[in-house]
């Protein structure tokens, strides 16, 4: 793995290059570049699916996102679903200018907030060549599924007012994304599985990381809420798409995502369901990690084949 940096604009982005473990810089290499879940940083769920892949053959690339982790941007904890894909795209032009990446073998894996990101850069970033999903959801749709429109529109009237309250000088608002510990939900009264589950991976060793804010700054609601990656698929997605759902279905609605996602799409695709596992087991548990990781170098490895020339005419004459 290789530490490195791209730009998004003037926005210095980190990133983590990760290769094959017989790597050879003359040679010519698919690449997938990794879409993350929301408040997530490279070293972790990112990390270890790029690993994975690595040791599969690809190169991988997996970042921080603008305004998170070590990339730069201001104001800070801000997710913004436009930047974050234009953060993809701004991947894939790194890639383009690395000598050992193929560029016309370049594929994009988003896990779960990813998933809807990676969807959304793919309808119209056509060196894009094949497109996978790992329990990913539309973090507009997930939001907007969670609460009534009554609910909808007061958090969307409170983002203005904070909006005002920050033009005219008052602090900005950060909130938590999840409990800062399991200490801390339990205390909360949360038993939901899914959310202790995202508690365990983010807020406790081993993958608690210090570039994870865990923080969410207020006004993202105001994107967020009217982000949604699926409508368009219908008409845009033109890439080999490859869903891959835990089989056991929970709060996340990453099981209907995929189905909702899959059954839009136009193209070539698959649909694998990986029985046993919850939504954040297939951020780190290796026999499902493992199980997704098989069937996404399978996916990527049939469609980002190496291209050959086509026979070349013999002139008779």
């Amino acid at each position: 793995m290789k530490r490195i940096a791209f730009k998004n604009g003037h926005v210095t982005i980190a990133a983590h290059l990760h290769v094959p473990d017989d790597f050879d810089p003359t040679g010519r290499y698919a690449a997938v570049v990794l879409a993350t879940p929301g408040s997530s940083v490279k070293e972790q769920v990112g990390a270890i699916y790029a690993s994975q892949l690595a040791a599969r053959g690809f190169v991988a690339l997996t970042f921080d996102p603008t305004f998170q982790g070590e990339s730069g941007g201001e104001p800070r904890d801000l997710e913004d679903p436009a930047m974050r894909v234009e953060d993809l795209r701004c991947a894939i032009d790194h890639l383009t200018t690395l000598p050992f990446v193929d560029v016309e073998r370049l594929g994009l894996l988003g896990i779960c907030a990813g998933g809807g990101y990676a969807i959304a850069a793919a309808l119209t970033e056509h060196r894009i060549q094949a497109v996978g999903t790992v329990v990913g959801t539309d973090i507009g749709r997930a939001f907007r599924r969670m609460q009534s429109k009554d609910a909808i529109r007061r958090t969307l009237d409170d983002v203005g007012r904070q909006r005002t309250a920050e033009a005219r000088g008052e602090a900005l608002r950060r909130d938590p994304w999840i409990p800062d510990s399991l200490a801390a939900a339990h205390a909360a009264g949360i038993e939901d599985p899914d959310t202790l589950a995202a508690v365990a991976f983010y807020r406790e060793p081993p993958y608690q990381h210090p570039n994870s804010s865990n923080r969410l700054l207020f006004t993202s609601f105001g994107r967020i809420l009217g982000f949604d990656s699926v409508h368009l698929v219908p008409e845009l997605l033109s890439q080999p798409l490859q869903v891959i759902v835990g089989g056991r279905r929970g709060t996340t609605f990453q099981y209907e995502e995929g189905e909702t996602l899959f059954e839009r799409a136009p193209t070539q695709k698959d649909f694998y369901v990986i029985d046993g596992a919850g939504h954040y087991d297939l951020y780190h548990v290796p026999a499902y990690v493992d199980q997704a990781v098989d069937r996404l170098a399978s996916f990527y490895t049939a469609h980002l084949a190496p291209q050959t020339a086509p026979p070349q005419a013999i002139d008779s004459a």
